[in-house]
């Protein structure tokens, strides 16, 4: 079997490595001649690991190549999948397909034999409709099938999501087109992976439910850990305990800056845009969007406050930019926000970053960057944390704040516990939980004495007091 691929960006280079994996005969193109250079040169233009070895064991056996020139690509295909960008159009948010007709287009003009045409990058429902009305259109002679194959990859884990997938979700008119499909997809289909097999814009619609349902959990436990902070609960505990509830499940139950990244954001919008054109307006995924895009400056202000009532002047370390870690990705990062709402208060911003540093360059002028995670923190008067890579999860607590200037952190990802950070003299504000103070043995000490004073036992659940005894109270709790 052989199979061309139009687009090398994430979706068409990780499902073209993986297909030449099963032993699929792969051609990779794209109109972008320099990254088919680099790619044939063994360049990987994204970050995922894993790939680079993958995309180079496969070049090296011949089941994968890459061309500048769709026709090479087509020659001899019985399947070609379209994997270009679909962003979001200024102005109204639905998804634009510019790139997704151009390519339609050419592939009518080039076809000599029967074609079945999938779909992989995320389109609006009727798009399917839409490619073999076209195709009908330029090539009236042309025998095809269109396929809506949604992908279901996690940038960081895109390789494993590829290789054992929760579902692989076909949607497909024809008999003919369904049987190429599951030759396509046979070693999946042997593994017993779930398979859902249905009509074009079902699997149109199932992608777009997904993400959004995802982004809705997401935007959900942001909402509870802000209600957490005011009434003195944990949200991590609360979202532990809410997963362990099968019909919840605990993944997207982490509170933090809001949702970003190639997908969520723009699919998001697209259903929102799709359900109004359609008279079926969905609501609760309207509120999502809205609530994500304040979200990121709602934060901004959390690093702002830590820092004092002026940051002017004061100079803020800032870990990880990427959208999530395990990923160069920068498109929707909450860094692209936040960042610049630091500068214009006035901060001097100092950045590390493990992958995403080349692309953040020309995304955040202004900016200092750092070729490691300490240089940042010298003289720093507050450290954040925006993404979660594994290499800010120990740092040497002692030289951080050795470091610093004022020992602050604020970890919009949760990764340290309130606890740690004040045993280790740091003022630490995270989402969700109780900020922790470095003084708080001493203040509890504090508090114990004056409560017994008082005639009040230090560890009995008493009423409400007023103040010197309220406060007292409040520190004891902390």
């Amino acid at each position: 079997m052989r199979i061309a691929v139009v687009g090398t960006g994430y979706v068409g280079l990780v499902s073209g490595a993986c297909f030449a994996e099963f032993g699929i005969d792969v051609c990779c193109v794209d109109k972008d001649e320099t990254k088919i250079r680099r790619l044939r040169g063994g360049e990987i233009p994204i970050y995922e690991p894993g790939l680079d070895v993958l995309v180079a064991r496969n070049m090296a056996a011949d089941r994968l190549s890459f061309t500048s020139d769709l026709a090479v690509a087509m020659e001899g295909a019985d399947v070609v999948l379209i994997a270009v960008g679909t962003p979001s159009r200024p102005g109204d948010g639905g998804a634009d397909l510019t790139y997704v007709h151009a390519a339609a287009a050419e592939i009518a003009r080039t076809m000599s034999r029967y074609t079945v045409i999938v779909t992989k990058s995320t389109v609006p429902v009727g798009t399917g409709r839409q490619i073999a009305a076209l195709v009908r259109d330029i090539n009236p002679r042309a025998e095809f099938d269109v396929v809506s194959n949604p992908e279901f990859l996690r940038e960081g884990s895109a390789i494993g999501d590829f290789m054992q997938p929760d579902r692989v979700v076909i949607g497909a008119d024809s008999e003919r087109a369904r049987a190429v499909m599951d030759a396509l997809y046979q070693p999946l289909i042997r593994a017993g992976t779930p398979f859902v097999r249905t009509g074009i814009e079902t699997a149109e619609l199932t992608k777009y439910s997904a993400n959004a349902f995802l982004a809705f959990k997401i935007t959900f436990i942001n909402e509870v850990a802000d209600l957490c902070e005011r009434v003195g609960a944990d949200v991590q505990d609360v979202a532990a305990g809410m997963g362990l509830d099968g019909r919840i499940g605990r993944p997207f139950l982490n509170a933090g800056p809001g949702f970003g990244g190639s997908c969520f954001p723009k699919d998001t919008e697209a259903l929102v845009r799709t359900g109004r054109q359609h008279g079926a307006p969905v609501r609760l995924i309207e509120t999502v969007v809205d609530v994500n895009r304040a979200r990121k400056r709602l934060m901004a202000g959390r690093i702002l406050q830590a820092c004092g009532s002026d940051a002017a002047g004061k100079r803020i370390a800032v870990l990880g930019i990427t959208f999530k870690p395990d990923t160069n990705d920068m498109r929707e990062a909450a860094s692209l926000e936040i960042i610049p709402l630091l500068q214009e208060a006035g901060a001097t911003v100092h950045v590390y970053d493990p992958a995403g540093m080349e692309e953040g360059r020309h995304l955040l002028p202004g900016v200092v960057w750092h070729d490691d995670a300490y240089a940042p923190l010298a003289e720093a008067d507050c450290v954040a944390i925006l993404t979660e890579w594994n290499e800010f999860r120990a740092l040497d607590l002692g030289r951080v704040r050795s470091l610093m200037r004022r020992p602050v952190m604020v970890d919009l990802r949760n990764v340290y516990a309130p606890a740690v950070m004040a045993a280790a003299g740091f003022h630490y504000c995270s989402v969700g939980r109780r900020d922790a103070r470095p003084d708080a043995a001493k203040r509890r000490k504090a508090a114990e004495a004056m409560l017994l004073s008082n005639g009040f036992a230090a560890d009995s659940c008493v009423l409400p007091f007023s103040g010197q005894l309220a406060a007292a109270a409040s520190d004891l709790a902390d």
